[in-house]
């Protein structure tokens, strides 16, 4: 209330008088003025460097990208007050590496491979997170030593020996479909990194068939290509989706993108009905239309004699810049709180021991796989083409290809890829098993 005989009349009791034409434009332009003053204040803040940035390359686009940055991200540059430069590749493998070559690497990055952090960690460029994560955190699966030291941590993981089939659908018309080629839902494609399905077939049909103990082998340079093991695996997958059999079959797996094979089994009539595909498929829209359910791939692989082994992957946190606002963003990703905001969206899971996903929309599906990635009992092999130095994976997923146009050529394509094993300047990670083997 104002003082009496201040400012101008007041109206009757009860009535309220309306501010002037006049005096509303007044306010609204004050307003802009004002809006426009906060945001040039925020730009040049940042662009004085008054205002801590930490840059970050990833490779979540889209809905993915915008969980991350809703989620993770913005409680983070609130709490902290430092600005977080975020950037989305599907190819950021070679966005970091011409990054790398110009001088100009993210501060912090997210990639798939321990076998491409690993090269960047033997050639000097990662610096150590060990005393970043709180300890005990991760598994040394996920969180591998190199040199004495800790270079990497998942912010999430998905499980790979999986097979997903439409709902409804009983154990005997599995096994029949598993034993047709027309029934495995297949793409090939991904762009710059094309083959990565077939290379995950063969993985984890090595893994099922030899045990962890060889797949470990293999995949630390170890054991050859043209082992009677590994060439086994090739001759299995060829078998099972049909290489170089049916020409109309193979076009289809080598033209369909990897995101589109489950778009197969919306079809009618349906045009597949199994697809040996990580974790993250079921959040597809085919299969949650289908009530997509899942087996383990050991039950409907050939040969398969291990049990409760499971090939894995995940998305691992590293660090290039060893600025202040860098070691606090590594901080955040790995605490409980962001591990847990990145799970509660049904993305991925978190191994993060304390971060124990919530049951999800569909709990049954969602708490089975969170229980198998933290099962202390199973074997948790990490996904091994991502795991090799990166011109191994490379010519891998390229042979896979191959291989599927024409599997008379296998002999060639795995002497080739001993030879390119066989350099001896490659870096190797140390283990890719969570267990002794």
């Amino acid at each position: 209330m104002s003082a009496p005989g201040s400012g101008p009349a007041t109206a009757a009791p009860g009535t309220r008088r309306r501010p002037s034409r006049h005096l509303v434009r007044v306010i609204a332009v004050v307003a802009s003025c004002l809006a426009v003053l906060a945001a040039a204040v925020v730009v040049g803040v940042r662009a004085l460097g008054q205002e801590p940035t930490v840059t970050l390359l990833a490779n979540w686009t889209g809905g993915d990208a915008g969980h991350f940055r809703d989620a993770v991200i913005a409680p983070f540059e609130h709490e902290h007050h430092i600005h977080v430069d975020y950037q989305g590749s599907s190819a950021e493998s070679q966005v970091l590496s011409a990054d790398v070559e110009a001088g100009t690497p993210p501060d912090v990055v997210v990639l798939t491979g321990p076998g491409e952090l690993a090269d960047y960690a033997g050639r000097g460029q990662l610096f150590p997170v060990e005393d970043l994560v709180p300890e005990g955190a991760f598994g040394t699966s996920w969180a591998t030593p190199l040199h004495g030291h800790v270079y990497w941590f998942p912010l999430k993981a998905d499980v790979k020996s999986i097979v997903w089939y439409p709902g409804r659908t009983g154990d005997r018309q599995l096994r029949q479909a598993g034993g047709r080629p027309d029934q495995w839902c297949l793409g090939m494609g991904s762009g710059a990194t094309s083959g990565w399905p077939g290379t995950d077939w063969v993985e984890d049909i090595l893994l099922q068939q030899s045990g962890p103990g060889i797949y470990q082998r293999w995949a630390r340079g170890l054991l050859p290509w043209q082992s009677k093991e590994v060439e086994r695996a090739w001759r299995t997958w060829g078998e099972l989706v049909g290489a170089g059999k049916s020409p109309d079959l193979v076009a289809r797996a080598l033209k369909t993108e990897y995101q589109d094979a489950s778009q197969l089994v919306a079809r009618r009539p349906r045009q597949c009905t199994l697809e040996h595909q990580a974790s993250f498929v079921r959040a597809y829209q085919p299969w949650k239309d289908a009530h997509g359910s899942y087996k383990p791939s050991s039950e409907l692989i050939p040969g398969a004699a291990a049990r409760n082994t499971w090939e894995v992957s995940g998305d691992l946190v590293a660090l290039l810049h060893d600025t202040p606002q860098a070691r606090q963003l590594i901080r955040h990703l790995a605490s409980t709180d962001a591990q847990r905001a990145w799970n509660a969206e049904e993305s991925g899971f978190s191994v993060h021991t304390g971060a124990q996903p919530t049951a999800g929309s569909d709990g049954s599906w969602h708490r089975s796989l969170a229980g198998t990635l933290l099962d202390p009992e199973a074997v948790h092999c990490f996904d091994a083409s991502d795991a090799m130095p990166p011109p191994v994976r490379d010519a891998f997923a390229q042979a896979t290809i191959d291989f599927l146009a024409d599997p008379r050529h296998l002999d060639d394509l795995l002497k080739n890829l001993d030879s390119l094993s066989s350099n001896e300047e490659l870096t190797w990670v140390p283990s890719v098993c969570d267990r002794r083997t």
